[in-house]
């Protein structure tokens, strides 16, 4: 990224030398292209994930088994954020833990990447765990690149920092899925392995123009919290290890015995956090108050996210077999529909932003209640729209590629009134006490959500048929309608946020 920085004035006590990457600290090229790349690896395997678990030259599974193992997978990523971050303030601070998390992901694709089904699982977990390791910190370390909330250059710089995002998720399907779909599935793992490797090499060359507060760990453990923190750890993982050892010695195992524990831990684990932050003594009224407003803000979101992430399950299973994925006679991959949302990300953002601004001006921009109730609107009239390619492959025939993507121009959509807000809301509406824990809350959400779906999955749902997407589709509606009918009370209990 040399040929991106340029000589510039900055704030004294910028991080790394007089160079700056777009007017930004030189810190933000290294945290811009390591996430990119890991975003990369991640999307990359996501895209390929359901499609290697239905085919034939893969694991050959039901189509809900598929959807429950890449739900429960996706859940798991958000569920371990929140530990991920307690490691960093704890244990190691943001910028080790980061460093930890990238060969953890490295090694987890790597493992993938083997020809054999007995270790895919554990490569799954251990990505899952560095990426909740990853996701947890990488985002602090931006924000300390800058000189506090009201450093005027730290909105553009979270800016500069979601285009990376975005940008690895887009090219990952285009390159990783057409190598996994066309050449080999574990090759394909393979390339999701390199796209780490470069983000951590980037990473750890480029981490001197890091923060010294990214190295700082801010509330170190004790020795005794030290020694009672691996013991207990080591009490659980004796338990699990005994049980899993009885139940595969005694002939009883099966894949629900790993899958039902987790998607219920995803289930009752945000139930518990959110029940104990409102239940908070030390809270005063106005943060008791908003707390009551943020569980309409959580449940939504949880709603949405079941939802939303069918299209890398569902969606995708329902291409492989019954849409014509092809424009204009053109073939292409089934997971190239994964980089039809980043794309239209990176297109319609900005114009959200200036539509806010725009309407805001006006004094008529939409409350956080409003936008929230338009995004499971919005989410549920794409289920709606999928009935359409249902019922043509019902009749025998194969939907056109333009529905899908149809589908997921309007998740797209839904999303944008949803998750940069309720980030934005999220951090508002924290109670001080619980200020740095409340962004991994946010991510119980999509736990959540996923969680539900893959429940549904193991029960044997059978996501793709058309009952099930119209109920789903009409609980996303009446949800919308429900949080639109409560907005004004949802409002006044948020008190002065805005």
């Amino acid at each position: 990224m040399a040929s991106s920085l340029t000589k510039d004035s900055v704030t004294p006590g910028t991080p790394g030398s007089e160079k700056t990457f777009f007017g930004h600290p030189r810190g933000l090229a290294t945290l811009f292209m390591t996430e990119m790349w890991e975003r990369f690896s991640y999307y990359g395997m996501r895209a390929l994930l359901p499609l290697y678990l239905v085919a034939p030259g893969g694991l050959h599974l039901s189509a809900a088994t598929a959807t429950a193992i890449y739900s429960v997978y996706v859940s798991l990523v958000y569920l371990l954020a929140l530990p991920g971050g307690w490691f960093a303030d704890r244990v190691l601070g943001p910028r080790k833990t980061v460093a930890v998390a990238g060969i953890i992901i490295m090694v987890g694709h790597l493992t993938l990447a083997l020809p054999t089904s007995g270790t895919f699982f554990a490569g799954l977990g251990l990505v899952a765990i560095g990426s909740g390791l990853l996701k947890a910190n990488i985002s602090t370390m931006v924000g300390h690149l800058y000189d506090g909330p009201d450093d005027p250059r730290r909105d553009g710089g979270f800016t500069l920092f979601y285009i990376g995002i975005n940008l690895g998720a887009f090219a990952a399907p285009l390159i990783i899925g057409t190598v996994g779909e066309s050449v080999n599935w574990h090759l394909g793992f393979a390339l999701a392995a390199l796209g780490m490797a470069l983000g951590l090499v980037q990473y750890l060359l480029g981490s001197r123009h890091l923060s010294a507060r990214s190295s700082h760990v801010p509330t170190p453990l004790s020795a005794e919290e030290k020694t009672a923190t691996l013991r207990k750890s080591a009490m659980w993982a004796a338990v699990a290890v005994v049980f899993y050892a009885i139940v595969g010695f005694s002939g009883h195992y099966t894949l629900n015995w790993l899958l039902v524990p987790i998607t219920l831990a995803g289930l009752i684990i945000p139930i518990m956090v959110i029940g104990r932050i409102k239940r908070d003594k030390e809270l005063d009224r106005v943060e008791q108050s908003r707390m009551s407003a943020y569980i309409w803000f959580f449940i939504a979101a949880a709603v949405f996210w079941m939802i939303y992430d069918q299209g890398g399950s569902t969606l995708s299973i329902f291409a492989t077999t019954s849409a014509k994925n092809s424009i204009l006679g053109w073939n292409f991959p089934v997971s190239w529909y994964q980089s039809v949302n980043p794309v239209m990300i990176m297109a319609l953002a900005p114009v959200f932003a200036w539509l806010w601004l725009a309407l805001n001006r006006r004094g008529k921009e939409p409350s956080t209640a409003v936008k929230f109730a338009s995004g499971l609107l919005l989410i549920g009239a794409s289920f709606f729209l999928f009935l359409a390619p249902l019922a043509i492959a019902d009749g025998g025939h194969k939907a056109a590629a333009m529905w899908l993507v149809a589908i997921y121009f309007v998740q797209t959509v839904g999303e944008l009134t949803v998750s940069p807000v309720g980030l934005s809301v999220t951090t508002k509406m924290a109670p001080a006490k619980y200020a740095s824990q409340m962004m991994g809350v946010w991510f119980l959400a999509v736990t959540a959500g996923d969680a539900t779906t893959a429940l549904l999955s193991i029960a044997g749902v059978d996501l793709n048929k058309t009952g099930i997407v119209a109920l789903e589709a009409a609980l996303a509606a009446i949800a919308g309608v429900a949080v639109w009918m409560y907005r004004k009370k949802v409002k006044e209990l948020m008190g002065d946020v805005h």
